[in-house]
C-alpha cells in the first residue's frame, strides 16, 4: 500500500517527534483540559446577567470598530489590486519587478498590525486613525499575495484571444484575468474584513479607540458583565460581515 512506503513512515516519525517536542516546549498536557470547567464557572458567575445599560454606548463603539476595519481593508484592496499584477509572474513585466514587489509584500505581511499600530500611535497620536493605517499596511501585504496567486492560476486562454484580435497587453490582462478572479478577490476581501474587526480589538488595547479599548478598560476594572456585552457586540459584527459578504459573493458569482 502507498501509505507504507519508507518515506511516508519517515515523515510520520518526524511528525510525531515534532508534535512531542512542541508539547514539551509549550507544557501541553491533556489532563489540564479538566481545568476548563473552572472557566465555565467563572463565566457563569461573573459575566451574567449582562450589563445592558451600556448597550447604546457599545453600539456606538462598535460602529467605530466597523469603520476602522472597513476603511483599512478597503484602501488595502484598492492599493493591493494593481500591485498584485506586478507580483504575479505571468503579468509582471520583468523578473526584477516581480521579485521586488513580492519581497515588499512579504515585508508588509510579516509586520503585525499591532507593531504598525504602536509606531503610528507614537507618530500621529491616539485614536482610530493609526489603527486604520496599521490595518491597511498589513492587508496590502496579505491581499497582494493572495490576489497575485489568483492571477498566476488564472486561465491564459482569454488573454491570448484578446491579444490575437489586437488588444494591448494591459487591456488583455485587465479584461481577461480580472473577471475570472473577481469572485475570489471578494471572498478574500471579506475574510480579511472579518480579521480586521478582530484586529481592531487588539489595536484598541493600545489606545486606538473603538470597542477594543472599551473591552480593555472593562477587563482592567473587572467589570465582567460589561465585558460580556462587548463580546456579544463583536460576535454580531463578525456574523453581520460574514452574512453581507456571502450575499455579495452570490450576486457576483
Amino acid at each position: 500500500m502507498i501509505w507504507f512506503k519508507r518515506r511516508y513512515l519517515v515523515m510520520l516519525v518526524a511528525l510525531i517527534a515534532f508534535i512531542w517536542y512542541s508539547m514539551h516546549l509549550t507544557d501541553f498536557q491533556f489532563q489540564k483540559f479538566y481545568q476548563f470547567i473552572n472557566t465555565l464557572y467563572f463565566i457563569n458567575e461573573r459575566f451574567f446577567p449582562l450589563n445592558w445599560d451600556i448597550l447604546p454606548k457599545m453600539i456606538e463603539e462598535s460602529l467605530v470598530t466597523l469603520a476602522m476595519a472597513f476603511l483599512g481593508t478597503f484602501f488595502a484592496l484598492l492599493i493591493a489590486l494593481p500591485i498584485s499584477f506586478m507580483a504575479a509572474y505571468n503579468t509582471s513585466r520583468h523578473p526584477i519587478f516581480y521579485s521586488t514587489t513580492r519581497s515588499s509584500l512579504s515585508v508588509l505581511r510579516s509586520i503585525p498590525e499591532i507593531v504598525f499600530g504602536l509606531v503610528f500611535v507614537v507618530a500621529v497620536g491616539l485614536g482610530p486613525f493609526p489603527a486604520v493605517i496599521a490595518i491597511m499596511l498589513h492587508n496590502i501585504g496579505v491581499l497582494g499575495k493572495l490576489i497575485s496567486e489568483l492571477i498566476e492560476s488564472s486561465d491564459h486562454g482569454p488573454q491570448e484571444a484578446m491579444k490575437a484580435v489586437g488588444a494591448t497587453r494591459w487591456v488583455a490582462v485587465l479584461f481577461s484575468i480580472l473577471p475570472q478572479i473577481w469572485p475570489n478577490v471578494l471572498s478574500h476581501y471579506f475574510y480579511r474584513f472579518e480579521v480586521a474587526i478582530r484586529t481592531s480589538l487588539i489595536l484598541g488595547f493600545i489606545g486606538a479607540g473603538g470597542i477594543g479599548q472599551q473591552l480593555f478598560n472593562y477587563f482592567n476594572t473587572m467589570q465582567y458583565k460589561s465585558v460580556g456585552i462587548a463580546i456579544l457586540m463583536i460576535s454580531i459584527l463578525v456574523i453581520l460581515v460574514d452574512f453581507i459578504g456571502g450575499k455579495v459573493r452570490q450576486r457576483v458569482i
